[in-house]
């Protein structure tokens, strides 16, 4: 008994906790330098109903709330809205708002009905009874209004999840600056979040609506790790995203140097290839592009791979990795040193320069110059 009381205590101050630092997340979301972007803000929404629906937990599990039968026993379905702003979230970070159905008008109107319906069951209720009767008949309506929110919830982020796999031709745009593996990944972990909120619905319905609050500890506990990984991740990508798009307009019609020297005698076999070839990657760019491999060069130039290869290796004296890897990290310096990015990530202008991550960035930046891009940044300055 004991040992449950203590299990109990703990939970509520974690239900505290996790209100609180989700209400400080959410207002230093609001006020950080893209907070006004509509995704983010659709995503700042979300992360403060799960902090007021904690915060709403804390406060019913110490009786705050429902001391009577009475308009101050009124449990608000902030659950209901998460999957909404959610879905406005994705919609608005894809921009691909224009061409897809706005959902969260209409949950918004049902979100509104709910509370209306429970403000006059409560008012309206005339059964009397113990403290111990209403609670069980107030507990008894709020599930069958969780079982609605659970459906709606599920089906919205079903669709989310369809929208974003099915839907790639409207977003081409976004994914040439974000593979989105980060909310692929969001989805694989809210999966978990919905099998654990299934386990407490089933537990609280099959206990009767009695004794079931410890089914609701995983939910809980999950869901908030989740958001706020969520949040830390939408802040960290929409700003990669927002510096990557400012660099790619600033150098889109910059004009590339390239090796070509007319006056030079071919010193080596193919060397004239190799020239024409390297002009059509600098000039074009390819090097930019996270997943160019030979073999794509090698459609584009009409040369077979193998002959390619040995024209890279033999005129440029090294790889065809190697070759592509050397002009990115160029292009990453370019951007390291030039004061219009002074405060953007390192992240952005790795990614931006053509490398697929920022592991990657770090490991082939040092490879090619023996110091980290901060370190040489710094350097330079």
């Amino acid at each position: 008994m004991l040992l449950a009381l203590n299990i109990t205590e703990i939970f509520n101050i974690f239900l505290l906790g996790s209100a609180l630092l989700g209400f400080c997340l959410s207002l230093f979301m609001f006020f950080s330098k893209y907070g006004k972007d509509r995704s983010l803000l659709f995503l700042n929404l979300m992360i403060l109903t799960i902090a007021l629906n904690n915060f709403q937990s804390w406060a019913l599990a110490l009786n705050l709330l429902q001391h009577k039968f009475m308009l101050s026993y009124i449990q608000i379905p902030w659950h209901f809205l998460s999957g909404p702003f959610f879905y406005a979230f994705l919609v608005n970070y894809l921009d691909i708002v224009n061409h897809q159905k706005k959902l969260l008008k209409y949950f918004l109107g049902v979100f509104l009905i709910m509370c209306i319906a429970q403000i006059s069951f409560v008012i309206n209720y005339t059964g009397g009874g113990t403290i111990d009767e209403l609670n069980y008949i107030y507990e008894r309506y709020t599930s069958i209004e969780e079982l609605i929110s659970f459906i709606s919830s599920i089906s919205i982020f079903v669709y989310s999840y369809y929208v974003l796999r099915n839907k790639e031709n409207l977003f081409q745009k976004i994914l040439s600056f974000d593979n989105l593996k980060w909310i692929y990944n969001f989805f694989k972990l809210t999966g978990i979040v919905y099998l654990l909120w299934v386990f407490a619905l089933v537990i609280k319905f099959s206990l009767n609506f009695s004794g079931f609050i410890y089914s609701y500890y995983p939910l809980r506990v999950s869901t908030t790790v989740i958001i706020f990984i969520l949040g830390y991740q939408g802040i960290k990508y929409l700003r990669i995203l927002k510096e990557r798009k400012h660099i790619r307009e600033e150098n889109e019609n910059e004009i590339t140097d390239t090796l070509i020297q007319e006056d030079k005698e071919p010193a080596s076999k193919y060397e004239e290839h190799f020239l024409n070839i390297d002009s059509f990657v600098r000039t074009n760019k390819k090097f930019l592009q996270p997943k160019y491999t030979l073999n794509n060069l090698s459609k584009e130039v009409n040369i077979g791979t193998s002959t390619l290869s040995a024209i890279i290796n033999n005129n440029a004296k090294k790889s065809f990795v190697d070759y592509i890897n050397e002009m990115r990290v160029d292009q990453a310096k370019k951007f390291l040193l030039n004061p219009k990015y002074e405060g953007y990530t390192i992240a952005s202008i790795g990614l931006e320069s053509g490398f697929n991550s920022k592991s990657a960035f770090y490991d082939v930046f040092k490879k090619h110059t023996g110091c980290t891009p901060l370190a040489f940044k710094n350097s330079n300055i």
